[in-house]
């Protein structure tokens, strides 16, 4: 009597290669995931910028008193939402939103306000994204790719070589 034991299973080079086949599909994968993320994180900044331009304007011309506010001030106000408005300096979806008000002085400037959103990660494979924004009362938005670790500077808001198309 003689008994046969089948070894069944997979051979060495058969496991190598389903792992060498994995490890290529990841290689391709991980990237676009990362680029993914970076463009909704920019989708949401763009966005929370423009929900600050509105409420800037609801907000001068109820609680503001014909002035602008920070971001808590909108917040007191119920005009944006709690983590937008969690402090003057604001972090949301991997980008850093500072909102500056120019109060007005009647019979010499009116009121004005300039709102940046900045990569919280400017570098990297963790970039959060790879472009700044901001906003000012005009209600443009504008873009740029450069020194992304710096707030746009109100040079920089007002000219029209960076302003995003809606």
């Amino acid at each position: 009597m003689k008994t046969n034991k089948r070894q069944d299973g997979f051979s060495l080079i058969e496991l190598l290669i389903v792992v060498a086949i994995i490890g290529i599909i990841a290689a391709i994968a991980i990237p676009n995931l990362l680029a993914s993320r970076r463009a909704a994180n920019e989708g949401s900044a763009q966005s929370s910028l423009r929900t600050i331009h509105s409420s800037q304007a609801t907000y001068q011309s109820t609680a503001g008193a014909g002035n602008f506010g920070t971001l808590t001030a909108l917040k007191t106000a119920n005009l944006v939402d709690g983590v937008l408005g969690a402090a003057d300096t604001s972090t949301k979806s991997g980008y850093t939103f500072v909102v500056t008000p120019v109060d007005f002085v009647a019979g010499v400037s009116a009121a004005s306000f300039g709102a940046t959103a900045n990569p919280t990660v400017t570098s990297g494979v963790s970039q959060t994204g790879t472009r700044k924004f901001g906003v000012t009362e005009d209600g443009v938005m504008h873009g740029q790719t450069d020194a992304l670790g710096t707030a746009m500077t109100a040079a920089e808001l007002s000219a029209t070589n960076n302003v995003l198309g809606n």
